[in-house]
């Protein structure tokens, strides 16, 4: 950490009431043990309720779309039909005989959840493989889930269960442990990067504290948006929440813990050097959170019920890592004595620790030849920004979702390979009364589609039930009262429910395209899990389009107040565009050429861009923020060189924490978290490593005075050029 007697923010930041008040509350003698208090009781609630936010999470495909779309319609008018919300698991046998599934069936029937005929077995039109479909209660995924397990216990190793119960089963059991092996993971991060940054055995103890009071209070929070404010929290949302609040109260820990040590070194009394601290290091830290939280709120006017709810999610494990590190950090620092910093204490009246003399030595190279630099440096990046048009980006597939193939994905290749790539569920059409005959033979007409409402969508296919035939056709929720599926249409509210079955994998681009020509049928309503699938693929597409911009200009608008100035802000908002652009092409030419996955997911691209620009912008805020102090006094090219050896140390460990806890990401068996870790990782270490420190450093050292512009008094210069190349940067620690 770097040293010094800075006085940034002394002036202006010193008037803020609201800080001093905070400050002085915090960091009394008595204030402290207040505050401890009411945090001890703050986190004992939060425990409880954090601990019940699984209960609440929705982590099925269906209920992550909008109300309007269309499959939205369908499945609800499925709910309300006689088959409810049954769910099929498909159970397939490869290389054993019928009787032993047909034994199984039995056993399926009376287990609980099942709700409705099990089907007899059925054979693969070329032999070699049987199945089974057990239609289950998909009200209660609880129940879905149990249910799923128990015919796996009966199974064993015998037979594969897949269909949509088998992977909504699996998909719900990795959500399911996404929070355990995160925190495991994540902590082990966060301790391993304070004790280096450190070198403490006792100090990393304090911040990683806080943090973790901080992430209770979030998951506390979100616990009751989710139950009394319909919030979507989903297991992936719970998982970046996680990664996100570690790693973000980490950050502020370290300016803040850098700003106390530099004060101790100039005050006796701990209180006293911590009420400064708090002081100059608040008002930073406080605009940083209030970016990430607008930035966050951004999204939500997405379309997809999961984007939508990941914003406010995320916005509240923001907030309560400011409070927390705001407020229950300071508290116990001052609790402690100097010793906390043991081997390496900061001494009263002692010299206090210099100026990264990394980053001075970085300074002057670049003041040589500002220019030389920024252009050379957004040279590299637009180079690595045009591998964007190679990436590949698309929804995946069920098979590509998993870094390894849960039990329900390995059925399905069983099931495509043996008795073809159509799958109960995967169609179900809507129609109005009257008009449902012509429907029902519009979709059979199309040559995406198996059958639909029990008839053949071509001359001599077998019926449901004969040999080659498949158990449950045209009724997904399998056979009721003993009819065979799909004899009788379905009427829900004055329309027909339809079920059936289409020729491609529901998760394939023949399957979307086939359901987009079904879509052109006056009067049906298709849905289905192709359809939900296609829904989900074009909400995030229209997501990218429109949250996007709208990130941009709330991120400026808050830069342009928070500088008073214009032309800072759009530079900053340009290298940062720049770096994530850079960020998205490389890593999608790794995940595709080196991880050898199938494509970056649709909802990646967005979700990258908030925690990029809302999240990494922060460091371009530190160090632009007090550029923009020191300029006051020396001039903006000198400024640009000790706010640079100033930030320089704390900040590249700040972001070193943020890009390690996003990094943990990778430790999960689910591509999209892997893929978004990866990036937001990457991305984070571009922008601290070469955009904030190399990029930003040069353009403000060309562009000189008019970074303030239309400030009157910042765009004349106080300091010179050849001042800032021949002078070092002043030593101050953090932001």
């Amino acid at each position: 950490m770097n040293g010094g007697g800075s006085h940034y923010g002394g002036g202006s930041f010193r008037k803020a009431g609201a800080v001093r008040g905070l400050s002085a509350a915090v960091c009394g003698r008595r204030g402290k043990w207040v505050v401890l208090v009411i945090w001890l009781l703050v986190a004992a609630g939060a425990g409880v309720l954090g601990g019940r936010l699984e209960e609440v999470q929705r982590n099925d495909p269906a209920s992550f779309l909008p109300a309007e779309a269309e499959s939205t319609a369908v499945q609800n008018a499925q709910r309300a039909s006689a088959a409810g919300d049954r769910v099929p698991a498909i159970v397939v046998y490869e290389g054993r005989p019928p009787a032993e599934a047909a034994a199984d069936a039995e056993r399926f029937a009376g287990l609980e959840g099942v709700a409705g005929q099990v089907s007899p077995p059925v054979p693969a039109p070329g032999g070699g493989a049987v199945q089974v479909v057990v239609p289950l209660d998909g009200s209660d995924y609880d129940v879905l889930t149990a249910a799923v397990d128990r015919i796996r216990e009966i199974t064993g190793d015998r037979a594969y269960v897949t269909g949509p119960a088998g992977q909504s089963a699996d998909a719900i059991e990795v959500f399911g442990s996404i929070d355990a092996t995160l925190l495991a993971a994540t902590s082990a991060v966060v301790v391993l990067v304070l004790l280096v940054t450190y070198r403490s055995p006792l100090l990393w103890l304090i911040p990683f504290f806080s943090a973790g009071v901080a992430l209770a209070c979030s998951r506390a929070g979100n616990y009751l948006l989710a139950e009394y404010a319909d919030l979507t929290v989903s297991g992936q949302s719970g998982g970046i929440l996680l990664v996100l609040v570690f790693g973000i109260a980490t950050d502020y820990a370290l300016l803040l813990v850098a700003r106390y040590r530099e004060e101790l070194a100039v005050h006796e009394d701990r209180h006293e050097a911590m009420d400064l601290a708090l002081r100059r290091a608040t008002p930073a830290i406080a605009a940083s959170a209030a970016t990430v939280v607008a930035g966050l709120c951004c999204l939500l006017v997405a379309d997809q019920n999961a984007t939508r709810g990941l914003g406010p999610v995320c916005a509240v494990g923001v907030v309560c890592a400011l409070a927390a590190m705001l407020t229950l950090l300071p508290a116990l620092l001052v609790v402690f004595p100097r010793g906390v910093f043991w081997p390496k204490v900061p001494v009263y009246g002692g010299a206090a620790e210099g100026g990264s003399g990394l980053w001075d030595r970085v300074g002057r190279v670049i003041a040589r030849r500002p220019r030389v630099v920024w252009i050379g440096t957004a040279a590299v990046l637009g180079a690595m920004a045009l591998t964007l048009p190679l990436t590949t980006v698309g929804p995946l597939a069920e098979a590509d979702a998993y870094r390894t193939a849960p039990e329900s994905v390995r059925g399905a290749e069983v099931l495509d390979r043996r008795f073809g790539t159509g799958q109960e569920g995967s169609l179900l059409v809507l129609a109005p009364s009257g008009e449902a005959g012509r429907i029902a033979s519009a979709v059979a007409a199309d040559p995406g589609v198996e059958r639909i409402g029990g008839r053949d969508a071509g001359a001599g296919r077998p019926e449901a039930g004969e040999p080659g035939g498949r158990p449950g056709e045209g009724d997904a929720g399998g056979e009721t009262g003993g009819e065979r599926p799909g004899a009788g249409p379905e009427t829900v509210d004055g329309r027909v429910l339809l079920r059936g079955t289409l020729k491609d994998a529901p998760d394939s681009p023949a399957a979307y395209e086939t359901v987009e020509r079904l879509r052109e049928i006056p009067g049906a309503l298709i849905g289905g899990t192709a359809a939900v699938n296609l829904d989900g693929k074009l909400s995030s597409e229209r997501d990218l389009r429109v949250v996007v911009p709208l990130i941009l200009g709330v991120v400026l608008v808050i830069l342009v107040i928070l500088l008073r100035a214009l032309v800072a802000p759009l530079l900053l908002m340009a290298t940062v565009v720049l770096s994530f652009a850079a960020a998205l092409g490389v890593s999608g030419l790794v995940f595709t050429e080196l991880f050898g996955f199938a494509a970056v997911d649709t909802g990646v691209p967005l979700l990258a861009f908030v925690f990029l620009v809302a999240v990494g912008v922060d460091y371009n805020i530190f160090l632009i923020t007090r550029i923009r102090e020191e300029a006051a006094v020396r001039g903006t090219r000198e400024a640009a060189l000790a706010g640079l050896s100033a930030t320089g140390g704390v900040i590249t460990s700040a972001g070193v924490v943020l890009a390690a806890t996003f990094a943990v990401l990778g430790v999960l068996p689910l591509v999209v978290l892997a893929e978004l870790g990866f990036v937001v990782a990457f991305g984070v270490l571009l922008d601290t490593f070469v955009v904030r420190s190399v990029l930003l450093t040069a353009l403000t050292l060309d562009v000189g005075r008019w970074m303030w512009w239309p400030d009157r008094g910042l765009t004349r210069e106080r300091g010179s050029a050849a001042g800032a190349v021949r002078g070092t940067a002043r030593s101050t620690s953090g932001p």
